[in-house]
Order: structure tokens, then C-alpha cells, then sequence
């Protein structure tokens, strides 16, 4: 084979991957922007779109930030914000890639047999000890409403 050749097998087998990247038969989506084309066409337009997405991503995640410690889903809304953010930059979508993969990995570990029945007896004998303790305490110093009704 010579040069040209093996030139031209590399540009069909990069243009065959691109093609199945392009139809979402992969399992990684190709990293950059998913901006319209007549977005990314215009430089002005495209620096305006992102800064929009980032201003977006930026509220989402703050609001996930504030419900961490108060009632709400907080992860949940702050992976949310990483997603508006990963439609446009790089480094979310490699942050995301990698909790996808972290989190497959712990459900996995979760899923497994072992793994589950020995969480299984650690919650029973858990459970066995706080009853142990109630009923101790209850023994000794009985129940006691912090009100009194009187009848």
C-alpha cells in the first residue's frame, strides 16, 4: 500500500465514525457547541448565545446551591444547570461524562448481591440497637409529654 491509499482508508474510516457520531449511534456524543448553525456562523451571535447559556446555567445551579441546605431537590437542580451548560461548553460536558460514569458505577456496586445484603443485616442490627436504646430509655424514665392536658 502506498501513502495515498492508506491516506484515503483514514479519511473513510474517520468520515464512517462521524457519520454513526452524527446519527447517535455511539454511545458518546461528539464534544463542542449544540448550537443552530446559524448561530455558530456569526462570532457576535455565538459569544452572545453562550454567554446567555452560561448566565442561564449560572441561576440554575446557584438555585441548586441554595437548596442544598434548604427543602428542594438541590443535586438534582445543580446536574440540571451542568446540563444547560454542557449544551455549549466543553468542560461540562466532560464533567458530566464522568459523574454519568461515576454514578452507573455506584448504582452497579449498589445492585450487587453481596453488596445488598450485607446493607441488608448493617440496617437490621442498625435498627435492633436504636429499639434497644428507646426501650432502655423508656424503662428507666418513662414517657413524658412536654404538655399537660388536663381532663
Amino acid at each position: 500500500m502506498n501513502a495515498e491509499s492508506d491516506e484515503e482508508g483514514r479519511a473513510t474510516a474517520s468520515v464512517a465514525s462521524g457519520s454513526s457520531a452524527a446519527d447517535g449511534r455511539t454511545a458518546e456524543r461528539e464534544l463542542g457547541s449544540r448550537a443552530p448553525a446559524y448561530i455558530r456562523s456569526s462570532r457576535v451571535l455565538h459569544l452572545s448565545w453562550q454567554a446567555g447559556i452560561f448566565v442561564v446555567g449560572l441561576a440554575v445551579v446557584a438555585a441548586g446551591i441554595v437548596m442544598l441546605p434548604l427543602p428542594g431537590p438541590g443535586w438534582l437542580v445543580i446536574f440540571g444547570g451542568m446540563a444547560i451548560w454542557a449544551t455549549e461548553f466543553v468542560w461540562a460536558q466532560l464533567v458530566l461524562r464522568w459523574t454519568k460514569r461515576k454514578v452507573t458505577a455506584a448504582t452497579q456496586r449498589a445492585l450487587d448481591p453481596k453488596v445488598r445484603r450485607r446493607n441488608v443485616i448493617l440496617t437490621t442490627v442498625g435498627l435492633v440497637i436504636i429499639a434497644v436504646l428507646v426501650g432502655i430509655y423508656v424503662w428507666n424514665f418513662g414517657i413524658v409529654m412536654p404538655w399537660k392536658i388536663d381532663r
